[in-house]
């Protein structure tokens, strides 16, 4: 009995659910700064400096931590390029012991028009090549996924450029303050819950 006690103890020790991860996908270098592909950097970059964190190059990436609603909250952007995302994620998972289902993923999406996000609690990939990586290393679909509408307004055979492209002057206009509510929607996850959030930002 003490033993099959200790096997329970253990296992609800496997995991911290106080703790979440919160993945900007996006490319690292220079050149592709300021691009519709990188938005997950930029909102995570937002959601640091909202709250006075710094991020600091760390094994597979940028990494921060702060506390809120008395969870800590792990920030990681990966150094990775995007179809890579995977390893890095898997790895920092494993590394602070948190569940799948604590992950939240940040990255941009074709299908949803300009200025639309949607929160799911898991999924397919959509043709993302980050949450591909992602889901092939951690082994489930099973995470959060906030994503951030690019539109498709490309001709045929020009996705790679206009994804990799920089925003146009209209779409700069409103980019600041959609970063910022994407920012908020992070936050409401982690207090409210997914569906709770999901009901009041989908």
């Amino acid at each position: 009995m003490k033993n099959l006690f200790k096997f329970f103890f253990n296992q609800k020790k496997e995991f911290d659910m106080g703790k979440f991860l919160v993945v900007g996908l996006g490319n690292p270098e220079n050149e592709y700064s300021g691009t519709r592909h990188n938005i997950g950097f930029e909102i995570v970059n937002h959601l640091c400096k909202s709250r006075n964190i710094v991020l600091s190059e760390d094994r597979y990436g940028f990494t921060g931590e702060f506390k809120y609603t008395g969870k800590s909250i792990h920030i990681l952007k990966p150094n990775t390029y995007m179809n890579l995302s995977g390893n890095p994620t898997r790895y920092w998972l494993n590394k602070l012991k948190i569940k799948p289902s604590n992950l939240i993923v940040i990255v941009d999406d074709l299908n949803l028009d300009f200025g639309k996000s949607r929160i799911r609690p898991s999924g397919k990939d959509g043709g993302h090549n980050g949450l591909k990586s992602i889901i092939e290393k951690i082994n489930t679909e099973n995470f959060i996924r906030l994503r951030f509408g690019i539109g498709n307004n490309f001709k045929t055979g020009k996705q790679t450029d206009y994804v990799l492209g920089k925003w146009s002057s209209v779409e700069i206009n409103s980019l600041e303050y959609l970063i910022n509510t994407n920012s908020e929607m992070i936050l409401h996850i982690i207090k409210h819950g997914v569906e709770n959030t999901m009901n009041k930002y989908n």
